[in-house]
């Protein structure tokens, strides 16, 4: 997902302005769909619409009507935005990228003064004319004040995905090969077998490493990746497990 002009990528941005949809607390200008008796679910997944239309454009308008002026916003990455740094973020996207973005899977609990949606996220964009998906999961809560419907608070997450296999001679899977510790006695075993990478720590089922670039593998439905490290002599000397730009290194003893 690509960062734009203020930090804030514009997927967290369409979905954080769904968040905001719903919460404004004050006098507001009445919105036609949601009655002083309450709202539906369709007229929820409507305005969410709304917003995540607005976005490539940078029309701040539905994100000024729909947000409350004390939501909490936490996009993708754990960001926490109120309402007047989401709708400062607003402006569109750059030359050469287009897109769009489908409310799907949406899911409520309408009660009293209180409507809980959740719902999924589906991004296509185009930049300079190459495409790429995205995947999140949003949910927001809105909340009835003065008989306006507003978002007082979402959290957004984006469903993890494995990278793109990578084209790697298998012949040099075998420099790889060996046992790895990370304290004495506790040891990962990396092996071949047939064109295939295991890795398997202890008694534990055998893991396949898949290739992503010459010495970066991953293992399939798991985020992170194993990297093997070279010494200066150009040999591997080491497996690092890498996660949250965190590492936990594993010295090869053999």
């Amino acid at each position: 997902m690509k960062i734009w002009a203020k930090g804030i990528c514009w997927v967290g941005l369409i979905i954080g302005a769904a968040v905001a949809i719903g919460g404004c607390g004050g006098v507001g200008v009445h919105i036609p769909g949601a009655t002083r008796a309450g709202i539906t679910q369709e007229e929820l997944v409507r305005r969410t619409q709304e917003l995540v239309d607005s976005v490539a454009g940078g029309d701040k308008g539905p994100w000024k009507k729909y947000f409350a002026e004390d939501c909490m916003y936490f996009d993708e990455r754990g960001t926490n935005m109120d309402k007047a740094a989401l709708v400062k973020s607003v402006e569109g996207l750059p030359a050469g990228y287009s897109g769009s973005i489908r409310v799907v899977g949406a899911q409520s609990r309408i009660l009293g003064d209180v409507a809980i949606l959740s719902y999924d996220l589906d991004e296509t964009e185009t930049v300079f004319g190459q495409e790429e998906k995205a995947r999140y999961h949003s949910t927001d809560t809105w909340v009835r004040r003065n008989g306006e419907w507003r978002i007082l608070g979402g959290q957004v997450l984006r469903y993890y995905e494995d990278p793109a296999a990578g084209k790697v001679d298998a012949k040099s899977y075998k420099e790889y090969v060996g046992t790895y510790e990370i304290t004495p006695g506790n040891a990962m075993t990396v092996s071949v077998e047939g064109e295939k990478l295991n890795m398997q720590r202890g008694n534990r089922p055998k893991g396949e490493l898949i290739p992503e670039a010459t010495d970066i593998f991953f293992t399939r439905g798991v985020e992170g990746r194993q990297l093997f490290r070279r010494g200066m002599d150009g040999k591997v000397d080491a497996l690092i497990q890498r996660r949250n730009n965190e590492d936990v290194v594993w010295k090869k003893v053999r």
